[in-house]
């Protein structure tokens, strides 16, 4: 298999290397940042003359393989994975598939249309905990899904570093959070319900990431703040150490603590957090009602200590508790009264530290190694997307969406 990287960041650069590694050839890598190409190029082993600076000029010439990894910014996706169909390409594809509900559905078309494979990174499908919950559900032991509860805990400082510092600090800019970071939520939420979304409403603010809950006597960057000491949030307590690893290597290529230092004084990462151009909820509660009549709730919290998700499944037989921090899956089977034994079983599900707790690994080896991760294939991953966007169009309106009536809007 021959595969050109569009997008030589953090998540680019996991797919493309890891590829790499297992005996696919990476034989052109597209990155507007030339030290992030010309760092790309040598340790993908590309010569000069397939380093491009666009994805329009790696496009303009012949086909440089049978498939694309698409990495680039959220509001680029569309434009590259639409050349890449056109010239031939299967596609792994990074969430989300764009901002636009239209663009979504456009990609989706396309790629039918022309026979093309494209999978869109929604990596927790491939999760050991979320795969042995759906087994469970599978099964039919707990007979059928009435209700879900569903928490994705951001983590404060994640949330500072991404979606107040970082690259999906603006709605404009990029997407709504409810799409970049809980369009996986979305999808487990249609994956565990086997069902579709019929009605939705959201509800949501930037609470507590704004100026005027900065500090008496903050400065506008870390590094000329005299109460640095007293913050949580400077930059230099957050990047230091974790330098060589996620989330430094975000900020700078070299990872020297000269450099990472150097870097908190210029790039965005080193601003005050209450002091940013961002706009993205810091929180959101979402309710959902589905075709079988089964409902959800889903809540994104960027106030937690760590990053981390938790799911109750409410079915007509039993319930399934568990928390991707743990691991841990507990499934209760309803006795016949309160007075009867409990029949509870706990698991702990076994999952690497790498990527998504492995997630990633195995959805690369689908992609790369089995002919293309089925599960989620541009057609499953569509709903997620036209889901977050009806939330947030519910968040800003203030009504109850109806899906029906939004997917006509987009067809107009």
């Amino acid at each position: 298999m021959k595969c050109v990287l569009i997008g030589a960041g953090s998540r680019g650069m996991l797919y493309a290397q890891w590829a790499y590694e297992h005996g696919v050839e990476i034989t052109a890598v597209a990155e507007p940042r030339p030290e992030r190409l010309q760092w790309a190029g040598e340790v993908l082993q590309i010569p000069s003359e397939r380093l491009f600076s666009t994805a329009e000029e790696l496009f303009a010439g012949e086909a440089l393989g049978d498939t694309a990894i698409i990495a680039s910014l959220d509001r680029a996706h569309f434009g590259h994975a639409m050349q890449a169909m056109d010239r031939g390409y299967d596609i792994l594809l990074e969430k989300p598939i764009s901002p636009s509900a239209w663009e979504c559905v456009e990609v989706e078309r396309r790629a039918l249309e022309l026979g093309r494979k494209v999978t869109v990174c929604h990596v927790l499908r491939y999760h050991a905990l979320i795969a042995a919950i759906r087994a469970i559900l599978d099964s039919g032991e707990l007979g059928r899904v009435v209700n879900i509860k569903h928490t994705e805990n951001v983590g404060n400082w994640h949330m500072a570093h991404s979606f107040v510092r970082g690259n999906w600090h603006s709605s404009a800019e990029t997407a709504p959070i409810i799409l970049a970071k809980a369009c996986h939520d979305m999808d487990l939420l249609l994956w565990f319900t086997q069902a579709h979304c019929k009605r939705i409403a959201a509800f949501g603010s930037l609470e507590y990431f704004r100026g005027e809950n900065a500090p008496e006597g903050s400065a506008e960057r870390c590094c000329d703040c005299p109460i640095a000491e007293k913050c949580r949030f400077e930059a230099k307590k957050v990047y230091l150490p974790t330098l060589g690893t996620w989330p430094s290597d975000m900020v700078c290529l070299e990872q020297t603590e000269e450099a990472l230092v150097e870097a908190l004084r210029t790039s965005p990462y080193g601003r005050c957090v209450f002091r940013c151009d961002n706009d993205v909820c810091d929180h959101m509660s979402v309710a959902m009602e589905f075709d079988t009549g089964a409902t959800a709730t889903f809540t994104l919290n960027g106030h937690s200590d760590r990053m981390y998700r938790q799911f109750h499944i409410m079915c007509t037989e039993g319930e399934i508790e568990a928390d991707d921090r743990t691991n841990t899956l507990t499934v209760r089977r309803f006795p016949v009264n309160g007075a009867a034994p409990e029949q509870v079983e706990v698991r702990h599900i076994e999952t690497s530290d790498i990527g998504h707790g492995g997630s990633d690994l195995v959805m690369m080896e689908d992609f790369f190694l089995r002919g293309g991760a089925e599960r989620s294939s541009v057609t499953r991953s569509v709903e997620s997307h036209l889901v977050a966007l009806a939330a947030e169009e519910s968040r800003v309106t203030g009504r109850v969406v109806s899906l029906e009536e939004f997917r006509q809007s987009i067809q107009r």
